[in-house]
């Protein structure tokens, strides 16, 4: 076995070891470790602004994405000084604070990064999440009905932003005012998923048990709680085109675009183009609606 390569960088006047920069994280993409963290770097604006303040969960993949993983809620010890944490249920957990942060776990080989959907210290959501989960690998309708989802919020007078998931499914997102509860959206969550369900019974179900679900989309809108977790908007996935997890336009919804067509190899240059579409989006008056729900 070849020794172990090992140094140090510099990020933000904070230093950071770096091992085995030439492993191969996703292999079919010739994406190494030296790679991934440069694209680390590249999206970290992005990616951190939807981290930041939050309870992290990573997934690692020590010998890249063909290799075993593991779900990390509690931070590792030792940890270097510049990380935070906070203590949540029981479980200390990481806060991604910063890009030093960002690098150093992307040396530990997290290739997914999913937050908490509140804030550390709070019960409250951040936005609303409503997460299309298909049953089948390669779900061809999932962006007709992600269509289908997005036309009926923007009738209820919402503006929202599609997101691939990075593996299958489509999230979609409603920036929400302070003072929305989880309850409280998963009541408005029951009444879009029960509309939508009743009008496209092919096409969705609520069932939340896969082995009963069929071809059938699920319309999950039981995922968004305290507690649960969702892929961050521009995270990496541990897939085979090393797709991240990226907002869409509407019209690319309506073109019908593939969640393989975004990923670690052509973002930076989406991001240059076309920024953060979620942070284009003022807070929707969900509470409004949700007040008239019977």
């Amino acid at each position: 076995m070849p020794a172990a390569i090992k140094g140090t960088i510099t990020v933000e006047g904070q230093e950071i070891t770096i091992t085995n920069p030439e492993k191969l994280l996703w292999p079919d993409c010739g994406i190494t470790k030296r790679i991934y963290l440069e694209k680390l770097a590249a999206l970290s604006p992005y990616l951190l602004r939807y981290c930041r303040d939050r309870l992290l969960t990573v997934i690692r993949y020590p010998h890249g994405i063909s290799g075993m993983s593991f779900y990390q809620k509690n931070a590792p010890d030792p940890l270097p000084a510049f990380v935070q944490t906070a203590v949540h249920e029981n479980i200390n957990y990481i806060k991604l604070q910063g890009l030093p942060e960002l690098i150093w776990l992307g040396n530990l080989a997290a290739l997914e990064f999913h937050p908490s959907l509140h804030y550390v210290g709070s019960e409250l959501p951040c936005e609303w999440m409503i997460d299309l989960d298909p049953s089948r690998e390669v779900e061809p309708r999932i962006m007709e009905a992600t269509a289908i989802v997005g036309t009926v919020l923007t009738s209820l007078g919402l503006s929202s932003v599609p997101k691939t998931s990075g593996a299958t499914g489509v999230q979609i997102i409603v920036p929400i005012e302070t003072g929305v509860t989880f309850d409280g959206l998963r009541k408005i969550g029951h009444f879009v998923g029960r509309y939508v369900t009743e009008k496209h019974p092919d096409l969705f179900t609520l069932e939340r048990l896969k082995k009963n679900r069929g071809d059938k989309i699920y319309f999950d809108y039981l995922q968004h709680y305290s507690g649960k977790t969702l892929a961050a908007p521009y995270t990496p996935r541990a897939r085979p085109l090393a797709t991240v997890s990226t907002p869409l336009l509407w019209e690319e919804v309506k073109q019908n675009v593939s969640p393989t067509d975004f990923h670690l190899l052509n973002i930076e240059e989406r991001l240059q183009r076309m920024g953060d579409l979620l942070e284009k989006v003022p807070p929707q008056p969900v509470q409004q609606l949700i007040a008239k729900l019977p």
